[in-house]
C-alpha cells in the first residue's frame, strides 16, 4: 500500500463565504460527511481550511477519501456558486481530479497508467470535458495537452499543484505530524 490523501478545493478568493457553505454543509448535509442522525447533535464536525492563495480555498475533513470526497464536492458545489475540485489519489497507482459546479459533475479526469484501468476494471471518467478542466484552471495550450496527456498520478498532482499554485499533497491525517500543513490550515468546528 502507498500514499493516499483526499482533499477538496474551492475556486474563490472570499473565505468568509467559502466558511459559510461549509458550515451550511455540516449543519444541513452532515450525512454527506458521515454524520448520521443518531449521533449527539451537540458534537462538533472539525475542518481545516486555507485560503491556499488569490484563487483557491482548500478544505481537509476526515470523511474525505477516495470513494467519498467526490460525493462531498457534488453537494457543497451546490451549495456555493463556485467551481469545487475534488482531488483523491489511492496507493501511488490513481489520481481522481473531478470539478462540480451547482451540484452536478463539470469534469472529470482519471491519472493512472493503463494497466491500472484494467486491473480496477471499471475505472472511468463519468465525464471527459477538457475544454471546461482548461477554463477552471486556467490553462492554455502545451500546458493543458501536457496535463492531459499524463498517466503518471504523482507527476499529475505535481503539475496540478504547480498549475493550481497550491500544494495538493495534503489530507486530513496528515495534519497533526505535519509542521507545514498545520501553519497553512486554520481548523473550524462547526456544530450538526
Amino acid at each position: 500500500m502507498g500514499r493516499s490523501f483526499a482533499n477538496l478545493h474551492i475556486k474563490s478568493d472570499n473565505l468568509e463565504k467559502t466558511v459559510e457553505a461549509l458550515r451550511e454543509l455540516s449543519t444541513r448535509h452532515g450525512g454527506v460527511l458521515g454524520y448520521s442522525k443518531a449521533e449527539a447533535p451537540e458534537s462538533q464536525a472539525v475542518m481545516y481550511v486555507s485560503q491556499s492563495n488569490e484563487s483557491w480555498v482548500s478544505v481537509l475533513h476526515e470523511y474525505l477519501v477516495w470513494g467519498t470526497v467526490k460525493k462531498v464536492g457534488k453537494a457543497l458545489s451546490g451549495l456555493i456558486k463556485e467551481p469545487v475540485m475534488t482531488a483523491g489519489y489511492m496507493n501511488e497507482e490513481i489520481f481522481e481530479l473531478s470539478f462540480f459546479e451547482q451540484g452536478e459533475l463539470a469534469a472529470e479526469r482519471i491519472f493512472c497508467e493503463p494497466w491500472t484501468r484494467e486491473e480496477y476494471g471499471q475505472l472511468r471518467e463519468e465525464r471527459v470535458n477538457d475544454d471546461y478542466l482548461q477554463q477552471v484552471l486556467n490553462i492554455q495550450g502545451e500546458a493543458a495537452g501536457e496535463l492531459i496527456r499524463m498517466t503518471s498520478p504523482d507527476q499529475a498532482v505535481e503539475k496540478l499543484s504547480e498549475i493550481a499554485g497550491m500544494s495538493l499533497w495534503c489530507d486530513y491525517e496528515w495534519i497533526p505530524y505535519e509542521e507545514t500543513l498545520q501553519a497553512r490550515f486554520a481548523k473550524y468546528e462547526f456544530g450538526r
